[in-house]
């Protein structure tokens, strides 16, 4: 008998893979094509041009991101800089009473590097592995969501498009990116597939994850209602039940802030720390107009005074720049937009919607669009798209966006690796 459930068990988990072969095996080819450019440009931009000694320590006086000595910390460098100190340090230490800067960081991601880090004996080796396997399992996940709302062949340059963009350069670093769009797309996936316990319980852990990740709630909502309308008797009212468990994740981090003694608040106030404040729906899309304009105008006629963001970024300088390249990611973000209306469920366009109207209603002075190539990331819709419209267009229209997003990533990593602001 036991032998007989034994088999039935084996069989059953290679009937599994074998549903899934095809979409790993997408997966994969994206990840480690992609993630060789972004080691490769990141380690030789090292060579060429050296680190920014001055950045690496005042944003890293701990030297959490290069414990291993001048080899090691070469080899991490491209998945270790900027954020990743904030993470790593609450893997190691928490977020403790009166740090309410760190609450900005939603806890899953640390969580789930420190108990990696218990196993392999370093949270760093764990978060970049942790990032590097979500990151995998995340491109599995939405090519198979792909074949379901765009076809097989727009599936394949789907994941593509999403592995090669410039703000894939976090997939692979000790950054939460991974994690969430793993989580979110499976919450999605699983909704469309009406497994709704599934969708819950992956949503939750979104809201664990990032800030956006509570409104996950919206396709999962809008799945579970264009089920309902289609099928009453298989998708019973008590099914809804379960999307309240997603605003859980974000109900236990403020929770556990409250009785480590930190406000349960600090996840949103803490945004005032890092020069986010609340302006209005949209109002980062005139705000960064407004700071492209000012930067292309820097080019021409020199910087403005010095601001506290020099710290970071290098000079004011750089800042035009980098304002001029951000509003450049949201005008490539428009089309795509408009096109997951016109072309996917509503429950994706409108999740993508929302969560691209979450930063451009706080935008950051004086780069209003400041990581919006990183919120773009994760907003698969945007890439269910691209990928529909990749596979429709002639040969040259791939070689030329893809060629595009690869330049863009091989910089944004140069940049990164060297500790130079990005995004």
């Amino acid at each position: 008998m036991g032998v007989t459930v034994q088999k039935r068990r084996d069989a059953r988990w290679r009937a599994v893979w074998a549903s899934w072969r095809p979409d790993v095996r997408a997966a994969w080819t994206a990840l480690w094509t992609s993630r060789l450019l972004v080691w490769a440009a990141g380690l030789g931009a090292v060579a060429v041009w050296g680190i920014h000694a001055t950045h690496r320590a005042n944003f890293d006086p701990g030297g959490v991101t290069r414990p291993f000595g001048a080899v090691g910390d070469l080899l991490v460098g491209p998945g270790a800089r900027w954020d990743s100190v904030w993470y790593l340090n609450i893997a190691n230490d928490g977020y403790g009473a009166g740090s309410a800067d760190r609450a900005a960081f939603f806890p899953l991601y640390p969580m789930v590097v420190r108990a990696g880090g218990w196993v392999v004996g370093s949270p760093l080796v764990a978060a970049l592995l942790v990032s590097f396997v979500t990151f995998l399992m995340a491109l599995a996940a939405l090519h198979r969501l792909a074949v379901i709302e765009v076809g097989p062949e727009a599936a394949r340059w789907t994941v593509v498009a999403l592995a090669l963009f410039p703000g894939s350069l976090w997939f692979s670093a000790a950054y939460s990116e991974s994690l969430f769009l793993m989580v979110s797309v499976g919450a999605v996936l699983c909704a469309r597939k009406e497994r709704w316990a599934w969708a819950g319980v992956l949503g939750a852990l979104g809201a664990a994850t990032r800030s956006a990740g509570l409104l996950l709630m919206i396709p999962l909502a809008l799945l579970w209602w264009e089920a309902r309308r289609a099928h009453p008797t298989r998708v019973p009212w008590r099914t809804a039940g379960w999307l309240a468990v997603v605003p859980l994740g974000l109900a236990a981090f403020c929770g556990y802030l409250a009785v480590d003694g930190e406000s349960a608040r600090a996840p949103f106030s803490s945004q005032d720390t890092w020069h986010r404040a609340l302006k209005g729906p949209w109002t980062g899309v005139a705000d960064g107009a407004t700071a492209a304009w000012d930067g292309a105008r820097q080019l021409v006629h020199g910087p403005p005074p010095p601001t506290y963001f020099d710290k970071a970024v290098g000079d004011a300088m750089a800042i035009g720049r980098h304002n001029v390249a951000l509003f450049a990611c949201l005008l490539i973000a428009v089309p795509a937009l408009v096109g997951a209306f016109r072309r996917l469920p509503l429950a994706h366009a409108a999740y993508a919607f929302f969560a691209l109207l979450l930063p451009l209603s706080y935008p950051v002075v004086p780069q209003p669009l400041m990581s919006l190539p990183r919120f773009e990331a994760v907003l698969y819709p945007l890439f269910l798209w691209l990928g529909w419209w990749l596979a429709r267009g002639p040969a040259w229209r791939r070689v030329a966006v893809l060629g595009v997003f690869a330049v863009g990533l091989a910089a944004c990593s140069a940049l990164f690796t060297t500790w130079h602001w990005v995004a």
